[in-house]
């Protein structure tokens, strides 16, 4: 199941809308339900909370207010050729007029 600080993109209409990083997922009364509270990164930042079948968390679509939802998982971009994962930090690029 996706995280805390998981970053996911939600889909509106099968068309990617928004970025967003989880900021909580607690289970809910029902079994099977979670409250995830999720901060949309747009200017400025908006925290909402859904409450969401753990298939929805997964990226199974669903419908909200009649209108199909879903998120997917949005990837790390992979280390350069050569460099480890780990604690080394990435390529530093100077900004530098030419």
């Amino acid at each position: 199941m996706r995280r805390e600080g998981d970053i996911v993109l939600i889909y509106y209409e099968e068309h990617p809308a928004v970025f967003a990083r989880i900021e909580s997922i607690e289970p809910d009364i029902k079994r099977g339900w979670y409250h995830v509270t999720l901060m949309l990164l747009t200017i400025p930042t908006h925290s909402v909370t859904w409450i969401l079948r753990e298939s929805y968390i997964e990226g199974s679509t669903f419908e909200m207010g009649g209108m199909s939802m879903r998120l997917e998982e949005v990837k790390g971009v992979p280390a350069e050729k050569g460099e480890k994962h780990g604690n080394k930090a990435g390529k530093i690029i100077p900004f530098k007029k030419t």
